[in-house]
């Protein structure tokens, strides 16, 4: 277990920005299981979601920096959780999956060119003896937008996208699961995202993103949804 458990250049759970927030998060929180239920609220309220973050060095995985931006999108914001959670001792690690988005907006499937989210990530939590994931991507305000209920998580069982809207209708379906990671594989994700969306669309939003000097591109709160 040790090695879900150590700090690592990305998540960088003993900077003192890390150990601020989870502070924060934990309050008063006495046991594990309390403990990593306030901290998964918080990663899932306090960080918006921003699937316009940059992705293509390891510091845009960092936790400290990802709470210094205040925004990011699922892999980072579950490397953050799984930071926060080693930080009070709980094992922790980051997993991934490509899911089928049914209910997005306009302008990200454009953007992407796919309704497929390749690496989406999740945290892998041990708690009570077993690992149970964890999805703090959404934001609450915007689940709502959305038409979904915010996704919860107790501690004790899994916690994934939910599969339906609150009008019935597909959300999110999980096609393939690619394994649990004690750090987040920055390379591989990058490569994977290359053969599932095309290397030069890739390339193109790296590209945008260096001009825009890592500014936030897109406002992905303000897009419109669609079904």
């Amino acid at each position: 277990m040790q090695q879900y458990l150590e700090p690592t250049a990305i998540l960088d759970w003993k900077h003192p920005r890390v150990l601020e927030f989870s502070r924060q998060a934990v309050g008063k929180a006495k046991d594990a299981v309390e403990k990593a239920v306030r901290l998964y609220e918080a990663v899932r309220d306090q960080i918006r979601y921003d699937p316009y973050s940059p992705f293509y060095r390891p510091e845009h995985y960092q936790a400290s920096e990802v709470l210094r931006r205040g925004r990011s999108f699922c892999i980072p914001k579950a490397g953050l959780l799984c930071a926060l959670a080693r930080s009070h001792g709980i094992p922790a690690r980051v997993g991934f999956a490509t899911v089928k988005n049914h209910l997005a907006t306009k302008q990200l499937l454009e953007y992407l060119g796919s309704n497929l989210f390749v690496f989406h990530g999740y945290t892998d939590l041990f708690l009570q003896g077993r690992w149970v994931k964890a999805t703090p991507a959404f934001n609450k305000e915007l689940c709502l937008r959305h038409g979904i209920d915010p996704l919860t998580f107790d501690g004790l069982k899994d916690s994934l996208f939910h599969p339906y809207n609150k009008q019935q209708q597909k959300f999110m379906e999980y096609v393939a699961y690619h394994g649990e990671y004690a750090d987040i594989p920055v390379s591989v994700i990058v490569e994977a995202w290359k053969a599932a969306y095309g290397a030069q669309r890739v390339q193109g939003w790296i590209d945008a993103m260096e001009k825009a000097d890592s500014e936030a591109l897109r406002l992905f709160e303000k897009e419109d949804v669609v079904t």
